[in-house]
């Protein structure tokens, strides 16, 4: 798919299909092979619609709300249809202000900058992915303030006061109450537009499967997005963890059962076996059993 056929599929008004575009015409890319190639589209123009109305006016995005959500395809379909070039960091509790900007580093001759992905996007006006920012510790986020906020700029130590190009934009990604995870401070959540990420909707999803998927057993289809938001229920309940409320998952099952596994074997895989607690994994089996014959092969979910 194009990037314009992906902002038309998207449900966007043409006035802001419009502005996309032009954005798109105003800034070149340097770094064509950073542009991401989305697997999946997000679906859900409402939340399409704020989320280019934030970046088209400057914002830097913080997508929050619980798995399962599509907060990471959000963030690679944003970049693919405004064009940009994107870095992602994957914040953990050893992320620091040098692995986000850059650090010296010795060429074999001399001492050299090795400039960090917060430094490349800021130069090269990409599309900065901050995935589960609420595990980055106050003090590395500290030095992305001036980065984030009106200043648009970044003091490299030691060496030169960059200006973060016009096309460059953060997103923040983050879910809540997983391990390592913390309230971010009002200092960082005051530079971003936020974002909460609903639930795919039913016909959303449906649309998701059908294009990822075509050809599949209407049927089947029916009740595999039912188990979908049955497992959800239960999790929003806590009779299972979250674990199992992996769209990702359900989605690489019928991948699986293209190559050569039953539907039973393969949700065994990307969802059963996932959970390590015995009474959770044997009540997730019985919900799959209960909506899905475990015995079904592709030829009857794509025949």
């Amino acid at each position: 798919m194009t990037a314009d056929g992906m902002l038309a599929e998207a449900g966007l008004p043409s006035d802001m299909i419009k502005k996309v575009k032009e954005f798109r015409t105003k800034y070149d890319c340097d770094e064509d092979d950073r542009i991401p190639s989305p697997d999946h589209i997000y679906y859900g123009p409402e939340v399409w619609k704020r989320a280019v109305a934030a970046l088209l006016s400057g914002e830097n995005l913080l997508l929050t709300g619980p798995k399962a959500t599509g907060k990471n395809v959000l963030a690679d379909c944003l970049a693919f249809v405004f064009g940009r070039p994107q870095w992602n960091v994957s914040f953990h509790a050893n992320v620091d202000a040098a692995y986000l900007i850059g650090t010296d580093t010795y060429d074999g001759q001399k001492v050299v900058f090795r400039p960090g992905p917060v430094y490349e996007c800021a130069m090269h006006g990409g599309f900065g992915v901050l995935d589960e920012i609420n595990m980055a510790k106050n003090e590395a986020m500290a030095v992305l303030h001036s980065t984030l906020d009106f200043r648009r700029i970044i003091d490299v130590p030691g060496y030169e006061r960059i200006h973060v190009s016009p096309a460059a934009r953060f997103v923040g990604t983050m879910n809540y109450g997983y391990a390592g995870t913390r309230e971010l401070n009002e200092a960082l959540v005051s530079r971003f537009a936020v974002l909460r990420m609903p639930l795919i909707e039913k016909a959303d999803l449906k649309k998701l499967i059908d294009a990822s998927y075509p050809g599949i057993n209407s049927d089947i289809e029916s009740q595999f997005i039912e188990l979908f938001y049955e497992l959800q229920d239960k999790a929003s309940h806590s009779e299972v963890s979250e674990r199992s409320v992996d769209l990702r998952g359900m989605l690489d099952s019928l991948k699986l059962v293209q190559n050569g596994l039953s539907l039973g074997e393969a949700l065994r895989m990307t969802i059963v076996d996932k959970s390590f607690d015995t009474y959770e994994e044997q009540l997730i089996h019985d919900v799959i059993k209960a909506r899905i014959p475990e015995e079904l092969t592709s030829k009857e979910v794509f025949g």
